[in-house]
């Protein structure tokens, strides 16, 4: 639901009902994860995806029912061998979507926190007690939540501390509550959606293929910094969809500026009196990504500077470079998406191989049906 915050968050605004259908397990080839959403208003008007297509049309009448009879639902749909073009996902996937009407509670602050930038996540039961179904906190990084989960204080506690897990580290996944740990008889399910501020993308080298790296930047969901030393090239007019422009050495911005686990640094400048000690620091920094431009000459030249200034082979070992993935790139804008391609591949856990003849999955880190991230005795 928090993919579709910003539109949702004008609809609380100017006191539209709507109700929300969310992903919250998936099976085999799902198009798409847990927490995408497909929101249907009063009027009918309809934002949002839960399937790329294959059962929005079910989806959506179910989300006009629930906006009727005021009902949380879970249904189940999967690929009918019988009939390929019934109701059901072709792909051959299974997904369980919670249908749920938005009527005040903690919804109204989930998407203001989501729309503002501020880390937040939304824990929603999804299976368990059907009088619970739906039910939801709304949990800060303090720990500190809003809402409750059906009247049972210890529940809420042991919710507010897994989605807050989850939340710290920037995830969106299901968690499975026992039934002494749900103390309402049963187990349960929670579906974590965490809104967490956009990761940074740092790119050191104000040159044109930085330029084209800002717009893919953008395009992946990043908050995109660029940084070179030289004034008469980091300007606002030659990357006006960058976040920020910083004027500064680059090793000495990276050391005052804040990074973590999410952070992406791409090194364009090939130049060695910036290069050097720009890695030299960025390779001890638990980020997500260090990919630097260049020939293998280089590369291998780099390499060489940079063991000469104390750089162990460990830290060598994180960096990308010649920096992106063999497309035959030759433009700034091919460069720029196999610069994109590479830190998507390193995220999610992708080979870069042609999917043709491969026999790797197509989604790296799909939820299993029956699976969950944590359990609670």
């Amino acid at each position: 639901m928090l993919d579709i915050a910003e539109e949702l968050h004008r609809w609380v605004e100017q006191g539209r009902d709507f109700a929300v259908a969310t992903v919250v397990a998936v099976g085999g080839s799902a198009p798409r994860q847990p927490g995408a959403a497909l929101a249907v208003d009063s009027e009918g008007t309809a934002i949002g995806s839960v399937s790329g297509g294959c059962v929005e049309g079910a989806v959506y009448e179910l989300c006009q029912t629930a906006l009727d009879d005021g009902k949380v639902v879970v249904e189940r749909f999967g690929y009918s061998d019988e009939d390929a073009f019934a109701v059901g996902l072709t792909c051959g996937g299974i997904i369980d979507i919670l249908v749920t009407p938005v009527r005040g509670g903690v919804f109204p602050a989930a998407l203001a926190a989501a729309v503002s930038g501020e880390a937040a996540a939304l824990a929603r039961i999804v299976s368990g007690p059907e009088d619970l179904l739906g039910q939801a906190l709304l949990v800060h990084p303090d720990g500190s939540y809003e809402g409750k989960l059906g009247g049972h204080p210890e529940l809420d506690r042991t919710a507010a501390a897994e989605a807050r897990a989850l939340l710290d580290a920037g995830r969106t996944g299901t968690v499975e509550i026992g039934e002494d740990g749900s103390r309402c008889g049963q187990p349960l399910t929670l579906l974590v959606e965490s809104s967490v501020p956009a990761p940074r993308m740092i790119v050191f080298g104000a040159i044109d293929f930085a330029s084209a790296l800002v717009r893919v930047g953008k395009f992946l969901g990043y908050h995109v910094t660029v940084c070179d030393a030289r004034p008469v090239f980091a300007t606002r007019l030659r990357f006006p969809e960058a976040d920020e422009i910083v004027v500064e050495w680059p090793h000495r911005y990276l050391e005052s500026t804040e990074v973590d686990g999410r952070t992406v640094l791409c090194v364009l400048t090939h130049d060695a009196k910036f290069d050097v000690p720009l890695l030299q620091a960025a390779l001890k920094l638990p980020v997500a990504y260090v990919g630097a431009m260049g020939s293998r000459r280089t590369h291998e030249d780099r390499n060489a500077r940079l063991r000469a200034v104390g750089v162990t082979e460990l830290e060598l070992a994180r960096l990308r470079s010649p920096i992106g993935l063999d497309l035959g790139a030759r433009t700034p804008e091919e460069t720029a998406l196999s610069i994109g391609a590479e830190i998507v591949a390193n995220r999610r856990g992708g080979t870069g191989v042609s999917l043709t003849g491969a026999h790797t999955p197509i989604h790296h880190d799909d939820t299993p049906i029956t699976g969950h991230i944590a359990s609670v005795a």
